[in-house]
């Protein structure tokens, strides 16, 4: 595929990870320059730039803190003296399953923080960016869940976050980057379960493997490569350059999810 992002320079938060991973080495192969962003797992980020044969760099940055997201743009110009993509991938999924009576303020703040203030730090910084470095197109790919869709049982602080950058940033966003780039673009990809360091505890599980799957057409888990596919589809000029504004959803067809089981049902009672 030549998705014409020879010498582009794509930045990927959370790249430590299995779907920000596989997103750097597809834009390794299409001739891109990569600026590798981790913040605890660095020991992942650097074995990963070993893989790549382009020039890349790795910069560790606290994503919800003003000062880290700004060392990490800084740093990224400093390098490249421009981004012309960013892949907005960084967070966190809380594993415990809290419903909103037992969780904490302190959970829920720390979820939004990291999956919500995050995004909204990055894109503010990449925007200022482009504002200064006026390229010919750039695109923000903003990588949201399933969660933001269908919501999520345990998980509202996930949800919440990530329905908030699906649809609230992605749709305002698509807006207002036409202002300094005419030809940005703002697209959100929402995976569903993916093979990943992030899913391995709940994948573990056959029974939840097949109560997941029983949501879904294609009866496969994603390998974070299905995820990745897309993310470069949206982020390439050539390939979806009349695409902004879209949640694309990468999740196997998937509907929804069981609420119940049926050893749990009475039909009695219904």
């Amino acid at each position: 595929m030549d998705a014409g992002l020879q010498d582009q320079v794509v930045l990927v938060t959370g790249a430590s990870g299995g779907i920000g991973g596989a997103a750097a080495r597809l834009f390794d192969r299409e001739g891109a320059h990569l600026v590798l962003h981790g913040h605890q797992n660095l020991a992942a980020l650097t074995a990963l730039q070993g893989e790549l044969v382009g020039e890349s760099l790795v910069v560790s940055a606290d994503l919800t803190e003003e000062e880290g997201v700004e060392h990490l743009f800084r740093k990224a110009l400093d390098r490249f003296r421009k981004v012309d993509i960013l892949i907005a991938n960084a967070g966190i999924w809380p594993p415990a399953e809290e419903p909103i009576h037992r969780m904490s303020l302190d959970r829920w703040q720390q979820t939004i923080a990291t999956d919500l203030t995050s995004v909204f730090l990055c894109a503010r910084a990449f925007f200022r960016v482009l504002e200064r470095t006026k390229p010919e197109a750039a695109a923000l790919v903003i990588v949201g869940s399933t969660a933001a869709v269908f919501g999520e049982e345990g998980h509202a602080d996930y949800a919440a976050a990530k329905a908030g950058i699906t649809y609230g940033l992605t749709r305002s966003l698509k807006n207002e980057i036409v202002r300094i780039v005419p030809r940005g673009r703002v697209n959100a990809v929402c995976p569903g379960w993916a093979r990943t360091s992030m899913s391995a505890a709940g994948l573990s599980d056959p029974a939840h493997v097949a109560r997941v799957l029983q949501t879904r057409a294609l009866l496969r888990i994603a390998q974070p490569e299905d995820i990745a596919h897309a993310i470069l589809f949206l982020s390439s000029d050539r390939l979806a350059g009349h695409i902004t504004g879209e949640v694309l959803t990468v999740a196997g067809g998937m509907e929804g999810r069981l609420l119940h089981l049926p050893e749990e049902i009475d039909p009695r009672r219904a």
